[in-house]
């Protein structure tokens, strides 16, 4: 997920330089919420796994 992210986040820059500022828009827009989800997973991820140690 993280890596969509990134991919995303470089694609709003590439189209940012070269002006499409509608499709750089969405992308930005697709990074960040992919990027909130991975926090959140990997919030989830480590609370849960931590629990589990005996």
């Amino acid at each position: 997920m993280l890596h969509w992210s990134l991919v995303f986040l470089v694609l709003a820059l590439v189209a940012g330089v070269l002006g499409f500022s509608g499709i750089a828009g969405a992308s930005a827009n697709i990074a960040w919420i992919l990027f909130v989800v991975f926090l959140v997973v990997w919030i989830v991820s480590m609370v849960m796994g931590r629990g589990r140690k005996v």
